[in-house]
C-alpha cells in the first residue's frame, strides 16, 4: 500500500525547508513588522482613548459643577425676586392704606365743615325766625340788627350739640 519512496521524502523537506528560509526572509520580517506596527497602532489608540474618557470625566465634572452653580444662581435670583416682590407688594399696600387715611381725614374735615356751615345757617333761620316771632308777640317792629344780636349771642351760649 505505502511506498515510502526516499527521493521524494528528501525533495520535499528540501523544499520544505527552502520555503521556510525563503519565507523567513522575505515575508516574515514584513509580517512582523506589520503584526508590530497594528500593535502600536491599537496601543496609540487605547491611549487616546483612555485620554478622550478622562477628558470626557473632567468635562462632565466641570459640567455638573456649572449646573450646580447655575441651579444655585437660579435660587438665588428667584429669592431675590420674591423679596423684591414682597417688598413691593408691601410698599403698594402701605401706599393704600396711607391714601385711604388722607381720603377719611379730607372727609371728615368736609363733613365737619358742611356741619359748621349748616348750624350757622340754622342759626341764622332760627334768629329771623325768632325776630319775627317776637315782632308778632309784641304787634310791633322791633329794632332788627339789636334783636339779632341778642339771639347770636343766646344761640352762641347754647351746647354745640
Amino acid at each position: 500500500m505505502l511506498n515510502p519512496n526516499p527521493g521524494l521524502i528528501l525533495w520535499t523537506i528540501l523544499t520544505f525547508i527552502f520555503l521556510v528560509v525563503l519565507l523567513r526572509m522575505i515575508a516574515w520580517k514584513p509580517l512582523l513588522q506589520a503584526l508590530q506596527s497594528r500593535e502600536e497602532s491599537v496601543r496609540s489608540a487605547l491611549a487616546r482613548a483612555e485620554q478622550a474618557r478622562s477628558d470626557a470625566e473632567r468635562l462632565l465634572d466641570e459640567n455638573r459643577k456649572q449646573i450646580a452653580q447655575a441651579e444655585q444662581e437660579g435660587r438665588r435670583i428667584l429669592n431675590e425676586s420674591r423679596e423684591l416682590s414682597e417688598k413691593m407688594r408691601n410698599e403698594l399696600v402701605e401706599k393704600a392704606q396711607e391714601q385711604s387715611r388722607k381720603m377719611i381725614l379730607q372727609a371728615r374735615e368736609e363733613i365737619e365743615r358742611d356741619k359748621d356751615a349748616a348750624v350757622a345757617q340754622l342759626r341764622g333761620e332760627v334768629a329771623g325766625l325768632a325776630v319775627r316771632a317776637a315782632e308778632k308777640i309784641l304787634g310791633e317792629t322791633l329794632d332788627e340788627t339789636k334783636h339779632r344780636k341778642i339771639i347770636d349771642t343766646y344761640l352762641k351760649d347754647l351746647p354745640a350739640n
